[in-house]
């Protein structure tokens, strides 16, 4: 009796999913918040979003015998535009910060404020294994064949992201010493979409050819609970003569509607030089004028037409109404 009922869930599932892609461009907005890496797959045509959050970071150097506080925005204007795979953005992070100085004769206070981070960028998908392997086929006997790991499912998404750094300040104590007008960003980016969990890696340099590159990786896990809820944990290094760290980081999501997401994170680091605790608190909005391109059919099948459904989500909140586990 219960293999009949799996049996006709699955034909059942079969015949309602193409009416469910139909009805849905993308169930969910497609972001990156709250951690900091990049997903391989772009917004699509037509789709601008814009991702902030501010935050409060608190930092204390053992060696050099400071306490900073940061009051600082993180932001990413993005934008899909020429074809599905290409996605242009400006990503920055400005802070204030107070920072006391201490030394044996009292300590003393100063504040400044510029922006950390400032690039223009571009990023593109140039390998989606789902296209070059095909939809996972349901097996209409075998639960466990459904289930099971395949090694196709190692197979990640790849994405290469290329932006140059923009710093126009004279004296910015966030950026290296002697840091140039214009520097480049290259990064390499790898998504695997395993149901309702979603691993994310990030691997670049960043001021490549100056006197301070800045080698960094981000590894991002995400689990979606149900289709509102999302938690995440990333760990981020930096290997640089200005600056080298490990960092974790924590945090959660909810989806308001399809459009509009909110979040929250914490980041802390393992080392006194200096030690690092910062809250996040952030949204995303999304603002789509996609529109899907229309294949038409053979005369055969009628003349009908249907659109080409094909966005992923980072998060992948909506995974119950999407069986291939995409957003």
């Amino acid at each position: 009796m219960n293999a009949i009922i799996y049996r006709i869930s699955i034909i059942t599932a079969l015949f309602v999913t193409p009416f469910l892609s139909q009805a849905q461009y993308t169930e969910t907005i497609n972001t990156n918040n709250p951690g900091l890496s990049q997903g391989a797959y772009a917004l699509g045509t037509g789709v601008a979003q814009v991702e902030a959050n501010v935050f409060y970071r608190t930092e204390e150097h053992v060696i050099q015998r400071y306490e900073r506080d940061y009051y600082g925005l993180n932001f990413q204007l993005r934008y899909g535009a020429f074809f599905e795979e290409l996605e242009f953005s400006y990503i920055g992070r400005f802070a204030s910060v107070e920072q006391t100085q201490i030394t044996g004769f009292g300590n003393s206070q100063f504040s400044f404020n510029n922006f950390s981070r400032s690039t223009l960028g571009a990023k593109y998908m140039f390998f989606d294994p789902k296209r070059v392997f095909g939809e996972k086929k349901i097996n209409l006997y075998s639960y466990h064949a459904n289930n099971r790991l395949n090694w196709k499912d190692l197979i990640p998404a790849l994405a290469i992201y290329a932006g140059a750094n923009i710093d126009l300040s004279d004296n910015n104590l966030l950026t290296p010493p002697n840091d140039p007008t214009f520097s480049p960003r290259i990064e390499l980016i790898t998504q695997n979409n395993w149901g309702r969990w979603v691993l994310v890696t990030n691997f670049g340099v960043d001021r490549l050819g100056t006197d301070f590159p800045s080698w960094q990786w981000i590894i991002t896990m995400t689990h979606s609970i149900n289709n509102k809820w999302a938690f995440f944990g990333e760990y981020q290094g930096f290997k640089s003569d200005f600056y080298s760290d490990d960092l974790a980081r924590g945090g959660a999501t909810y989806l308001i509607n399809k459009d509009w997401q909110v979040d929250s994170s914490v980041t802390v680091n393992f080392k006194d030089t200096p030690t690092v605790f910062q809250v996040n608190l952030g949204m995303s909005y999304r603002i789509d004028f996609h529109k899907d391109p229309e294949i038409k059919q053979s005369s055969s099948q009628g003349g009908n037409k249907r659109k080409k459904k094909n966005k992923e989500n980072k998060l992948n909140l909506e995974e119950d109404q999407n069986p291939d586990g995409r957003g």
